[in-house]
């Protein structure tokens, strides 16, 4: 693979994260519920871990055109991400509200990364590569199942409360 790909595969993965980052932070800031502002603050600081996962590699590869080895071999996603579906925060998401689009926005943001990093997982022969964009493709997975599950929950409210259930 050569050099410039790889450091475009990086910066991409770094804009990403960064976008997504922003979004959090956006979402936490106009929320008016502490449950909500903390889970939208639990991916902002995982968004930032990433970034600073990807910066490293970057400056890493800048300088010797290889990835550093990261223990990227545990599942990314089952170390520390956080626990979003947590009644109280379902119960004080505004379902017309900011947080909800955000929410509609973050799987997009998660599926584009999950499809880049484990494309990427695929095609590198950097053993410390690929270990770092499969740990990154499951930790994004995980988000990705969260926030699908959440938002089908929020669905599932809007419906129970307009009486939308079909039967």
């Amino acid at each position: 693979m050569d050099k410039s790909k790889t450091l475009n595969i990086l910066k991409n993965a770094f804009l990403m994260e960064r976008q997504g980052k922003n979004l959090y932070e956006t979402a936490r800031d106009q929320a008016s519920n502490d449950s909500v502002k903390a889970f939208f603050q639990d991916l902002v600081d995982d968004e930032q871990e990433h970034m600073d996962i990807l910066e490293k590699q970057f400056k890493a590869y800048m300088a010797s055109g290889k990835f550093v080895a990261g223990g990227y071999d545990n599942d990314g996603g089952a170390e520390s991400a956080p626990d979003i579906l947590s009644d109280e925060v379902k119960k004080n998401i505004n379902m017309a509200g900011f947080e909800s689009t955000a929410i509609t926005a973050a799987i997009g943001f998660e599926e584009k990364a999950i499809k880049m990093y484990a494309l990427r997982s695929e095609e590198t022969q950097d053993p410390e590569e690929k270990k770092l964009y499969k740990w990154l493709s499951v930790w994004e997975s995980t988000h990705l199942k969260k926030l699908i599950s959440l938002q089908e929950s929020l669905m599932e409210q809007v419906w129970e409360d307009n009486n939308f259930w079909p039967f």
